[in-house]
């Protein structure tokens, strides 16, 4: 059974677009020209448990926001270390007044632990601003496994709530690997380009649970 959820951890992750933060479900946006961010954050799955660490920084490039994606997963069975870039590109609604926003993101993903074919993802985000405070965000796109190249699709819609100025809330559902995931969590907004994130979420049949914390910091280059 830890096996199983060793590779499952390792499946939902490693090709996830991460500009959400830790979040599966991505928002259209991009950064704005000039600005570069970082995003670290650690979760820990299951009742052993199986855990994983993750730096992912990104800078804007042209019409394009450009990053690279560093995990560490370890549990039971051993450790992982995987690493790949990604793009991002808002192609609808780039606009801070527009409604209604669109973006392709792609990835991939190498195994540096085990060798093998990569992984990657290819996600189209579209977010919908349906109040001045509530966010709606769909996903479609496929994962590609690390290891196999087996291919799955991939999708998700999330709500994401300001409350306040300072903090959000945030419910997603999303399926990846064939395996469903539910997820709610708060972003706290300390300044305006720094946030930290956490969230609890439930995974496949079993309602295996998890717990992340992360934070986000963007700056000018």
């Amino acid at each position: 059974m830890i096996a199983r959820l060793f590779m499952l951890l390792l499946a939902l992750t490693a090709a996830t677009a991460r500009a959400g933060g830790h979040f599966d479900v991505d928002d259209a946006g991009t950064l704005d020209p000039g600005q570069c961010q970082y995003e670290v954050w650690a979760g820990r799955t299951g009742t052993e448990p199986l855990s994983v660490f993750h730096l992912g920084p990104a800078c804007r490039v042209g019409p394009v926001e450009l990053g690279l994606n560093v995990d560490r997963y370890s549990g039971p069975d051993g450790r992982i270390a995987t690493f790949g870039p990604q793009l991002k590109w808002t192609f609808l609604g780039a606009g801070a007044d527009d409604r209604l926003s669109a973006a392709v993101s792609a990835n991939m993903t190498w195994d540096l632990t085990r060798g093998g074919r990569a992984g990657g993802q290819f996600v189209v985000p579209v977010s919908w601003r349906a109040l001045d405070s509530l966010w709606v965000h769909v996903n479609l796109g496929a994962d590609w496994a690390t290891g196999t190249g087996a291919r799955t699709g991939r999708g998700g819609f999330a709500g994401e709530w300001a409350m306040n100025d300072r903090v959000s809330l945030i419910v997603e559902r999303n399926r990846a690997f064939e395996t469903w995931t539910t997820r709610a969590g708060l972003r706290f907004s300390l300044t305006p380009l720094i946030s930290i994130d956490v969230s609890a979420s439930r995974t496949g049949p079993q309602g295996v649970r998890g717990f992340v914390i992360g934070l986000n910091h963007e700056f000018k280059r």
